[in-house]
């Protein structure tokens, strides 16, 4: 059974100050959660997790991860410029984009994050940026273009991707990077999204592994590190288990030692987002409206402008009604919201207890990729961010919008 970030007490009272629907985080979720996986992999000198940004862009969330040991993964020039805002620099950033301009890539080299290259002809173009004189670590994201565990919902088959390069590609891209200076190196890759079960690290980690040390005897080049990326899922349905970070830990020790057995010992790197935030994450909205046609609709004060991944990719997010959560599930409903889109739901054909007018419903699992995706269609405004501290108290980290907000980009003339 899944458990809300706050009692239906606690939300009533927080309906005083913040009207729904917001998100709201749970710090105590968090940091133990975070504190777990860094502890498991604590076998690997040099280990670092580098928060996926664009899952939870809150400064709050960042500097809660930062402080923890946690670095950050952007993909942006303004995410660049939140994790400067928040005192993050240097090798605490990777700055992993495509399609990337030359400005992001300028600004990411006054920062001195560790950049991955997504595209062999970024490695000439990179060099023009940085007139000539490339960083000493550069790391490069690789395709191998096989598929061996993958959402197709959200990634796609790993050949159908844009992201990466081929094998032959790595090594040409290599050769070019040490005749620009480049000392050291980063092998990335990001094949699946959303994985449950402890598989796919160990196995990817074998992948790189391997083509590392191979890569290693054909340029001779010195990997600093491997990245693992994200990928690893979280159980989104109350049936569903979640994946056990110190036994894929330990896989992927074992798959380690098996493959370096020499002076090359790179250190690891990870770049999870949704499994570092989205269970510790609720929308939280009110029941405004009923409607019985052919099917019996529950409208909520929320919509896909404050959480995009049911419309967007028909996912699933568990609902609880806050203050029945023991009352049994006897009424069929669409969930939906206000946008003029009929994939505004939030739920279909689903369970609940019977619903009154004023219930407030937590939807689970909103901690990533939730507010993050979140969007101003039908002049709908995103929603306020809230932490549940650890002390039990509620910290605003994001006010609502306004309509002063919307409108502030717009030219009346």
């Amino acid at each position: 059974m899944k458990k809300p970030v706050i009692t239906k007490e606690q939300a009533l009272e927080l309906k005083k100050t913040y009207p729904t629907p917001f998100h709201i985080y749970d710090e105590k979720g968090i940091v133990e959660n975070a504190e777990e996986l860094i502890s498991s992999f604590s076998w690997c000198k040099g280990f670092k997790e580098h928060f996926a940004v664009k899952a939870t862009p809150n400064p709050t969330i960042m500097k809660i991860l930062h402080n923890l040991g946690c670095g950050m993964d952007c993909s942006s020039m303004t995410e660049l410029m939140l994790c400067e805002k928040c005192g993050i620099t240097g090798d605490d950033i990777m700055f992993t984009s495509n399609e990337t301009p030359a400005e992001e890539y300028a600004y990411a080299l006054r920062l001195g994050a560790t950049i991955t290259l997504d595209d062999l002809t970024h490695v000439d173009f990179l060099a023009s940026i940085a007139g000539g004189k490339l960083p000493e670590c550069v790391s490069l994201r690789y395709n191998n273009g096989v598929n061996f565990a993958v959402n197709n919902q959200i990634m796609g088959t790993p050949q159908d991707a844009k992201y990466g390069m081929t094998r032959d590609q790595l090594v040409e891209a290599i050769r070019k990077l040490r005749d620009y200076g480049v000392k050291r190196f980063g092998l990335h890759a990001f094949l699946a999204s959303n994985n449950l079960g402890n598989d796919y690290y160990p196995t990817l980690a074998g992948i790189l592994f391997r083509t590392a040390k191979e890569l290693a005897a054909e340029t001779g080049a010195d990997f600093a590190f491997i990245n693992l990326s994200g990928g690893v899922g979280i159980p989104y349905r109350p049936e569903d288990e979640k994946p056990n970070i110190p036994v894929i830990a330990e896989r992927v020790r074992r798959e380690y030692e098996s493959v370096f057995d020499g002076d090359m010992k790179p250190s690891i790197r990870t770049e999870l987002g949704r499994y570092m935030l989205g269970p510790y994450g609720n929308l939280i909205t009110t029941v405004l409206h009923f409607k019985h046609i052919y099917k019996e609709y529950a409208g909520v004060d929320a919509c896909a402008a404050n959480l995009m991944r049911p419309a967007m990719y028909g996912a699933y997010h568990h609902i609880t009604v806050l203050g029945k959560e023991d009352a049994p599930a006897t009424v069929k409903y669409d969930v939906v919201g206000g946008l003029c889109e009929n994939n505004d739901k939030f739920a279909v054909d689903r369970m609940l207890p019977a619903l009154d007018i004023g219930d407030i419903l937590a939807i689970h699992d909103t901690g990533a990729h939730g507010f993050a995706m979140g969007y101003n269609y039908n002049g709908r405004l995103r929603s306020a961010e809230l932490l549940l501290r650890k002390d039990g108290t509620v910290k605003l980290i994001r006010r609502a919008e306004t309509p002063d907000d919307y409108f502030a980009t717009m030219i009346f003339d």
